[in-house]
C-alpha cells in the first residue's frame, strides 16, 4: 500500500446550544453582506427560520428566503433558484436546513458565477477544474438535521430530473466558509427523521471505516462517530429536548461526513439510485440497505470490527455488530425490506445500472458487479 494521499479537513465551525444568535457574525465572517437563506418548503414558515431572518435583518443583511426545494433537488430547482439569486444582486447563502436544503443552496453559490451547465462539474475525474473559483460565491451552513453533514462537505448531490440519477456535484470551494451547529434547532424534528437522519450519520461512519483507502484520520474519526451515534441516538429519539444527546448527535453528523473523505461504499451505491427513482428518505434507505451490505463486506471489514467493537461496547466482535445493527434498526421502527419502505415495482436492471455508475462504488472493500450488486437488491427487496 501507497502511504500517500491527498487530505483536507473541514472549516470554521461555531458548535454549542444558542449560537444561531451568532448567524450575522457569521456573515460578515464569510464576507457576506446581503445573503439569500436558502432552505426547504417544510422550513420556510416554520420558528427557527423566521427567527433566523428576523436576525439577519436586525443586522442590517436585509430579508431575502428561497425554499423552493424538493426532497431530492434537481437541476429545475437550481434554475429557478439561480435566477432568484441573480435577479436579487445577493453575494452568498445561509445554507439552512437538512440535507436537502443545504445541498441546493451550496449548489446556488457554486453556479452563481459558473458560464457552464451544471452537469459538466459532476465528480467526475478532474471535471470540478472546469469551474471558474471566482464564480463560487461564499456559504454560511446551518444544520437543522443531525445527519447528513452536508455542512461540511465540499459537494452536493443534485438528482438529474430527466434520467432520475443523483449527481455529485464537486469542487473544494464549495466548502461552507463557516458553519454554526446549534443542537436546539434540531429538537422540533419529528421522531422519524430523528432516526432516519442519525442512521444517515452512523451509515457514513460505518462505510468510511470500512473502506479499504488510506486516511487514518477519517478512520479515527469514522469510530468515534459511530460510538457517539450509538450511544446518543436513542436518546435523542427517545427524549427530544435532551440537549446534549441532540448535540453530539450533531458532532456525529459532522464527523461522518469528514470521515466519508476516505470512501463510501455499497449502501450509498444503492440508496441513491433507490432515493431518485423511488423517492425514498435517503437516511432511512442506508438504514434498510445496511445489514445486507454488512454481509456481503463480511470477509473483507471481519478483522477492523472485531477490534472496534469492543470500544463501541458491543460483544462478538463483527459478528456482535452485525446483531447490534439489526436490533437497533428496529428499535427505531426502521424497515427490513426496501417493499416495506415503499419500493413498489423497482426495474433492477436499471437500479443496478446507475448503483455501478455511483462514485460510491469505488469505496466498498470488496468489488461490486452487475451480478453481486444485483444479488444484493434481491436480498433487500
Amino acid at each position: 500500500m501507497s502511504l500517500t494521499a491527498n487530505w483536507s479537513y473541514p472549516t470554521a465551525i461555531r458548535f454549542g446550544a444558542g449560537r444561531m444568535s451568532e448567524i450575522a457574525e457569521a456573515c460578515i465572517a464569510a464576507n457576506i453582506t446581503k445573503p439569500l437563506l436558502v432552505t426547504d418548503r417544510g422550513l420556510a414558515n416554520m420558528d427557527i427560520t423566521t427567527k433566523t431572518l428576523d436576525l439577519i435583518e436586525q443586522a442590517g443583511l436585509g430579508r431575502a428566503i428561497f425554499a423552493d426545494v424538493d426532497p431530492n433537488p434537481n437541476e429545475k430547482n437550481v434554475e429557478d433558484g439561480l435566477k432568484v439569486y441573480r435577479e436579487g444582486g445577493f453575494d452568498g447563502v445561509i445554507a439552512f436546513g437538512g440535507g436537502s436544503g443545504l445541498d441546493l443552496a451550496k449548489t446556488l453559490a457554486f453556479m452563481a458565477g459558473q458560464s457552464r451547465p451544471l452537469w459538466d462539474f459532476e465528480d467526475i475525474g478532474d471535471w470540478w477544474t472546469r469551474a471558474d473559483p471566482d464564480g463560487i460565491h461564499p456559504i454560511v451552513a446551518v444544520p437543522t438535521t443531525a445527519g447528513t453533514g452536508s455542512e461540511v462537505g465540499r459537494a452536493s448531490v443534485i438528482t438529474n430530473s430527466e434520467t432520475h440519477e443523483k449527481k455529485i456535484i464537486f469542487h473544494p470551494k464549495m466548502l461552507p466558509a463557516v458553519v454554526i451547529c446549534d443542537p436546539e434547532l434540531t429538537v422540533g424534528m419529528p421522531k422519524f427523521i430523528t432516526a432516519g437522519t442519525g442512521l444517515d450519520a452512523f451509515a457514513h461512519c460505518v462505510e468510511a471505516f470500512s473502506s479499504p483507502h488510506y486516511h487514518p484520520m477519517s478512520q479515527g474519526i469514522a469510530l468515534e462517530g459511530m460510538k457517539l451515534v450509538i450511544d446518543n441516538l436513542p436518546t435523542a429519539y427517545n427524549d427530544p429536548t435532551n440537549i446534549d444527546a441532540r448535540a453530539n448527535m450533531m458532532s456525529a453528523a459532522a464527523m461522518g461526513a469528514t470521515a466519508f473523505q476516505k470512501g463510501l461504499g455499497a449502501i450509498h451505491a444503492m440508496s441513491h439510485p433507490i432515493g431518485a427513482h423511488h423517492h425514498t428518505h435517503h437516511g432511512t434507505t442506508n438504514a434498510v440497505c445496511m445489514p445486507v451490505v454488512l454481509k456481503f463486506n463480511a470477509h473483507a471489514i471481519h478483522d477492523r470490527f472485531d477490534l472496534a467493537a469492543g470500544y463501541l461496547g458491543i460483544d462478538g466482535g463483527f459478528d456482535g455488530f452485525r446483531k447490534f445493527v439489526d436490533g437497533f434498526n428496529e428499535s427505531f421502527g426502521i424497515p427490513k425490506t426496501l417493499t416495506d419502505l415503499g419500493v413498489k415495482d423497482p426495474d433492477l436492471d436499471v437500479l443496478v445500472r446507475d448503483a455501478l455508475k455511483d462514485p460510491s462504488t469505488s469505496g466498498n472493500p470488496v468489488e461490486m458487479n452487475a451480478s453481486n450488486t444485483r444479488k444484493l437488491f434481491e436480498a433487500v427487496l
